[in-house]
Parts: structure tokens; C-alpha cells; sequence
């Protein structure tokens, strides 16, 4: 996470179409070490077209806290593309939202010299989008729609039985963050679960922005918090093994589609008549990330968006030990950009924070917060989340039985093949 204002001092260097789902996890197995000193998802981070619009949205329609918003962040030197790998006349704002209990919510804009002001399409290499967990799909869709006027970019779908996440319901919106949003409900044991699978993680809800027990109010109508995070991947299979193998994630399935149909393609916003495979993984305590690839006539833009480019998008991981993590992320394929910096002045002082990206052109940061001690704090009763005590193999509670309600049994888009994904569902669009 830049500093704002001025440069940081440098630390150490560091045949049917529908293809068989296979549930991956397993509850006896432990989860892969992953990251030394990994804590948790710090925060998910989106780069935006207009930043005082993406904000609005994320406070007054989804209902999340803004925590802080930056001074305009911008270099004479070459620090910019160092350390964010950007044009070095780049500039960028930044802010900070918490968006419902488990999730840091960070907003970039940038003005440059070669900005890519386009979205990426769902089927492009890199096109993020993120996730709310709700009770009530068709209800949270029309509050949002009320208070945004965002649209629906189709009806509510519910996943047909003989899918690892049959009975989920799901729809998705327009929004400013550059990707769809999408709102989903999910019973509170899914197939694949009750065959045994690892079990995937849900916010616990009720929707609060801060640590304490007391519900916010301000949410959509029966949400509970951030679902999961989203990316279009050009080789499913590699960037799997990286989140595994690297970052320490937990398989939970995977499923594909041969072939895609033209209503279900078009209810993604893809061609149609290409192959889909998606994987579904566990990140540490509290989140989910799920993968997808398209292929064949389905298939986008390889090339992933730069930080810069509008849709552009990065996870952290909040470590004991930012410089022992970048070092390990460098011998396991990651380039590091700059070297490991602590922000000594402002409203993040004591922040130290390193920019990697993978070989597949994911940005993955690597941050140490001094929460409870940051300036920022002094003037605002708003607060981070914060990784506290939490370590990556935790297990933060699973919520009690909710009777979730779908609100809309939505149409089963007829994909109920057996085994097979059939729904499209958050496949990175």
C-alpha cells in the first residue's frame, strides 16, 4: 500500500458437455503452509474509472464504511513503476472501505499516460469481480437496484441439482468497480459438502463494518458479508497450482463445461459454444477465490490488465513478516517490485508493504497493518479489519443454521445434467 505523500524509506531486500465436478478438499487433510507468517486476506483491491462513484457506491448502496481516502499519490522519479509497475507519470488515488465484517474494500483510480480506460470483458484474462452473500437474492437485487439504480444483467438463477453448489441463487449487476456485481445466497450445506468436501466459507453475518457483534443496519437486505473474489485465468491449471501450492489456498471443487450453450453464454456475457473450467478455493480464515478459464470460441483477451488499467485488480495478504514473505513468494516464480517499504509519515505510518506479481499477471501484495495503531485511527471511528490473533489454517466459526431464503427460485437454465456445472456461476465474469 503506497504512502501518499512522499517516498518510504527502503528496508531489507527480500460428450455431455458437462464435464464431471470433483469435490477437492477434504476436512481430515490440512491446508497447503502457503506464505510464511500468512494471516489472512488484508484486502481486495479494484481499480476504478471514477473513484468519488465507486466509493458512493460501495457506502451508500452496498452499505460498507468508508475507513480513509489518500492524497493523490505521484512520483517524478521511477518509483511508480517500480513498485506499482505502472507508468512512472502514473498518478493514483486511493480509499479504503469496509465492506461488511471480514472484508477491506480498497478503490484505486489512476491518471496515465497509457491508462486503459475499458473494462475487461468477463471472458478476458483478468477481469475481477466480487461477491455478497445474502439471504434473499431477489430482494437484496431490487434494494440495490432502488438505491443505485444499477441493473440486473439478467434474472436470478438458481443452480440445478447435480452441481456441487445445487440450491445456490444467484444474480448479477452493473456497478462502478469496473465488473459485475454479484448477489448470492447458498444453503447452508451445499452437495459437495455433505459428500465429505472441505466446507466453504461464509461470512457470519449479521452485516457489520467493524469486529464487535453489533449489526450495521446499513446493509442490503439480509446480507451478511463478502462471498468470494473472482478472476478470469488463461490456464486454469497453473494458476490453481499457484494458490495452492504458493499462496497456501484450500481446493474445496472444480468443475467444467465443454461446451457452452448459447443462453448460458449469454447470461455470462461470453460467446458462446466454448469450454468453461472453474476452481473454487479457500483462502485462509474467512475468504473464498474462485478461478475461471474459458477456451475455444468462448475465449477473451489473454493478456491481464495492468494495475493502472481500469478492472485491474490485486489481493493482499496481511504477514507477520512482509520481508520473509516477499522472499518466498521470489523463489517460488514472483517478480517483487522495489523492495519491502515502511511508510513512516501520514495516515497509514507504521504500514510496511510490498507489491509481487505472479508469473500469470495476478498482483499479489504482501502488507504487515499495525492496527490499533495507526494515525488514521485518531480521527475517525472507523477501523480495517484487522488480522488480530488469526493465523491462515484458522477457521473462523461457521454461522448457525439460517433457513436461508432464495427469494426467487429463479430459472435452472436447464443445465441439469448430472455432474455437470450447468449454471455459469461465478465463473470470473
Amino acid at each position: 500500500m503506497p504512502h501518499p505523500d512522499r517516498p518510504c524509506a527502503h528496508g531489507s531486500p527480500p460428450g455431455s458437455d458437462a464435464i464431471g465436478v470433483s469435490p477437492r478438499g477434504d476436512s481430515r487433510t490440512p491446508p497447503a503452509p502457503g506464505v510464511p507468517g500468512a494471516q489472512r486476506v488484508d484486502h481486495l483491491a479494484f481499480t476504478v474509472s471514477d473513484l468519488d462513484a465507486a466509493i458512493d457506491f460501495a457506502v451508500m448502496a452496498l452499505g460498507g464504511e468508508l475507513v480513509y481516502r489518500l492524497e493523490p499519490l505521484a512520483r517524478t522519479d521511477d518509483w511508480m513503476r517500480a513498485h506499482l509497475d505502472v507508468h512512472p507519470r502514473a498518478s493514483a488515488e486511493i480509499a479504503l472501505v469496509r465492506l461488511g465484517p471480514d472484508t477491506n474494500l480498497e478503490l484505486f483510480a489512476y491518471e496515465s499516460p497509457d491508462h486503459v480506460a475499458m473494462s475487461r470483458a468477463p471472458h478476458d484474462s483478468g477481469h475481477a469481480h466480487l461477491a455478497l452473500h445474502v439471504t434473499d437474492v431477489a430482494r437484496a437485487a431490487s434494494e440495490l437496484t432502488r438505491r443505485a439504480g444499477v441493473s440486473p444483467l439478467g434474472p436470478v438463477i438458481r443452480v440445478p441439482d447435480g452441481q456441487p453448489d445445487a440450491g445456490t441463487h444467484w444474480v448479477r449487476l452493473s456497478s462502478p468497480f469496473g465488473a459485475p456485481l454479484e448477489l448470492r445466497s447458498v444453503p447452508d450445506v451445499l452437495p459437495y459438502e455433505s459428500g465429505g468436501g472441505t466446507p466453504r466459507r461464509r461470512p457470519p453475518g449479521p452485516w457489520r463494518n467493524s469486529d464487535d457483534e453489533a449489526a450495521s443496519g446499513r446493509g442490503l437486505p439480509g446480507a451478511l458479508g463478502v462471498d468470494h473474489f473472482a478472476r478470469t485465468v488463461s490456464d486454469l491449471d497453473a494458476a490453481e497450482r499457484f494458490f495452492v501450492n504458493v499462496l497456501g489456498a484450500e481446493p474445496l471443487y472444480r468443475s467444467e463445461y465443454q461446451s457452452l450453450p448459447a443462453e448460458l453464454a449469454a447470461a455470462l456475457g461470453v460467446p458462446p459454444g466454448g469450454a468453461l473450467r472453474r476452481a473454487v478455493m479457500g483462502m485462509g480464515p474467512t475468504d473464498t477465490i474462485e478461478l475461471v478459464s474459458y477456451g475455444g470460441k468462448s475465449a477473451g483477451d489473454q493478456h491481464p490488465p495492468r494495475n493502472s488499467d481500469v478492472g485491474g485488480s490485486h489481493i493482499a495478504l496481511h504477514v507477520r513478516d512482509v520481508d520473509a514473505a516477499a522472499g518466498y513468494l521470489a523463489a517460488h516464480g514472483c517478480t517483487v517490485l522495489g523492495q519491502p517499504e515502511t511508510i513512516h509519515e501520514g495516515p497509514l505510518a507504521g504500514d510496511r508493504w510490498v507489491y509481487t506479481r505472479a508469473p500469470f499477471g495476478l498482483y499479489v501484495e504482501v502488507v504487515n497493518m499495525p492496527d490499533g495503531a495507526l494515525p488514521y485511527e485518531r480521527s475517525t471511528a472507523a477501523r480495517r479489519r484487522s488480522a488480530h490473533g488469526l493465523s491462515w489454517t484458522d477457521r473462523v466459526p461457521p454461522p448457525p443454521v439460517r433457513g436461508t431464503v432464495p427469494g426467487s427460485s429463479g430459472p435452472d437454465v436447464g443445465y441439469d445434467r448430472p455432474r455437470g456445472m450447468g449454471d455459469g456461476l461465478d465463473d470470473g465474469r
